[in-house]
């Protein structure tokens, strides 16, 4: 199986969450609010890894 498109993802994952960060310090989000951009995030990175691989 080629991996490389996920191991893509992760990467710009952990950017994004580093990005976010520092957003949500300028923005004063709570965790909640986090964690919710996060799993968005996190679901819309999936469904556009489970496209490429159709």
């Amino acid at each position: 199986m080629d991996y490389g498109g996920l191991i893509l993802l992760v990467f710009l994952a952990l950017l994004f969450a580093w990005v976010l960060n520092r957003v949500r310090r300028a923005f004063r989000l709570g965790a909640v609010g986090y964690a919710g951009v996060m799993i968005v995030f996190i679901i819309a990175m999936l469904l556009v890894w489970g496209q490429t691989k159709v």
